[in-house]
């Protein structure tokens, strides 16, 4: 089997649980036709239906430039109805440029983020995965050729392992036991350079986040309190938010509120994120990162959350089945590096050191 195939296999069997008779959603870009059409075939080869949405890269910055004042209130009647009609879908990024809204108003993308919300939480009703595919464009930006890099996502993907639906099923089990460890935990806090940041987690649950969503996955998170968060964080791994980069954020909390913000590149986007709306100065999200098979930052944030020794925090949506009560618009996920000396304690005792866990 191809690499497009094993990955299809992959996203049916064990992401989406395809069974017949289901309608499946598949939505990606032009670039990623060989995946779309693998998808194609083994959607229908369980008996369900599936639905092609191939976009051109371009299509989203080409949004930005011909829509009017409605279009960016508003949203297509359709999408909601589509939402409500299938039984799952998968969302296979694969753009063309990384940076092709770096030039829209981080503002505008602001405004139009926050009228797509009722759009999003309709479509997350649903069972859904988010993915991705190897192209010259994420290749570059991870300072990769393109064949190290398509290497790199299967190993991301356990698509080099002999039974890659096995070592998902194991890390699950795995991550299962770090879950029930914290599921007594009330106070976690992080240390590292230029960071001391102390949360409440007192209540909440630990989801196990094993590729059935994200995938790659590989991590363990759950939603803080919203007013706990107090000190200081530096996130060392550069992000990226509605396709700007940016690096170097330090954030100061009190209350659970984002008092001081700034970042070293893209400080911009950052206020821009911030004020998103009410709820964009507060924590969506305190996880974990477990995936071995992914090593190194690629400057693609749903790989670089799960580097095992790496922990983030999402500003803005939390998660409901956490017990999160946050409502935004914004969900932004910063990465902190701890495999060169930093700490998560829980209830004064060690959980990571060094990027490892403790015990």
């Amino acid at each position: 089997m191809s690499f497009a195939d094993d990955f299809a296999a992959l996203i049916c069997d064990w992401c989406l649980g395809v069974a017949p008779g289901q309608q499946v959603l598949v939505e990606t870009t032009t670039l990623a036709q060989d995946v779309a059409m693998a998808m194609h075939a083994a959607v229908l080869a369980r008996g369900a239906w599936p639905l092609l949405r191939l976009d051109p890269p371009e299509l989203e910055a080409s949004f930005y430039r011909h829509a009017q004042d409605r279009q960016l209130d508003e949203f297509a009647p359709l999408g909601i109805a589509e939402a409500e009609a299938i039984d799952s879908r998968v969302l296979v990024r694969a753009p063309a440029n990384t940076n092709a809204l770096a030039g829209v108003d981080p503002a505008l993308q602001a405004r139009v983020a926050r009228s797509r919300l009722p759009w999003l939480q309709a479509r997350s009703r649903r069972h859904w995965c988010l993915s991705i595919w190897p192209t010259p464009a994420l290749a570059q930006q991870a300072r990769m050729g393109n064949a190290e890099y398509a290497e790199f996502v299967q190993r991301a993907l356990f698509l080099d392992q002999p039974d890659p639906v096995e070592a998902w099923r194991s890390l699950s089990e795995r991550q299962a036991a770090i879950v029930s460890r914290l599921s007594t935990a009330r106070e976690v806090r992080i240390e590292s350079d230029r960071t001391d940041l102390r949360l409440s987690v007192a209540g909440r649950k630990w989801v196990n986040s094993d590729g059935r969503y994200n995938m790659p996955s590989g991590e363990v998170f759950t939603s803080p309190l919203e007013q706990s968060a107090t000190g200081r964080i530096r996130f060392d791994v550069p992000s990226s938010n509605r396709a700007a980069d940016v690096s170097g954020v330090e954030l100061t909390f009190e209350d659970g509120e984002v008092v001081t913000a700034r970042a070293d590149l893209g400080d911009e986007q950052l206020q821009a994120a911030l004020a998103t709306d009410a709820g964009a100065r507060r924590l969506g999200e305190l996880g974990i990162g477990t995936n071995t098979g992914i090593d190194r930052a690629t400057g693609s944030t749903l790989l670089d959350e799960k580097i095992a020794g790496t922990i983030h925090l999402a500003l803005g949506r939390s998660f409901p089945e956490a017990g999160g009560e946050n409502q935004s618009a914004l969900h932004w996920d910063l990465i902190c590096d701890l495999r060169s000396g930093g700490s998560v304690t829980v209830d004064g005792e060690a959980l990571i050191q060094d990027g490892a866990f403790v015990g």
